[in-house]
């Protein structure tokens, strides 16, 4: 078992989490149980996943979370395009976001590889 706290990729994540918590705070009224709830549920759904891989025994099960958490990180861009497209979001905010997600798909992605050797 692992403390998800230490690994860089969760606190990123969560970071991003509170990112994503506060710009869809100002979507409009008709979207709290469209994209605000489904920004929300796949952002909080990568440090989640993360924190529930170390939680296992073993690093298979890890590598299964990270990959689903990677997942969660793509869901998440696809989210923030079509957000910064209907113009929910500014540019500047959408590029920053977007970053963070990628950063954290390759961490995850750094992290795969260590967890899963002969992949």
């Amino acid at each position: 078992m692992k403390d998800f706290h230490e690994l860089r990729a969760w606190q990123k994540a969560h970071d991003l989490t509170l990112a994503v918590y506060r710009i869809t705070a100002a979507f409009p009224r008709e979207e709290v149980y469209g994209l605000t709830a489904q920004m929300r549920r796949c952002c909080s759904s990568i440090g989640a996943n993360i924190a529930e891989g170390c939680g296992r025994s073993r690093d298979a099960e890890l590598a299964r979370f990270c990959s689903i958490a990677l997942g969660s990180a793509s869901e998440l861009e696809y989210h923030l395009l079509l957000s910064r497209d209907l113009r929910f979001i500014k540019g500047r905010d959408y590029a920053s976001l977007v970053d963070q997600a990628t950063e954290i798909k390759r961490m995850l992605s750094g992290l795969l590889r260590k967890l899963r050797p002969d992949s």
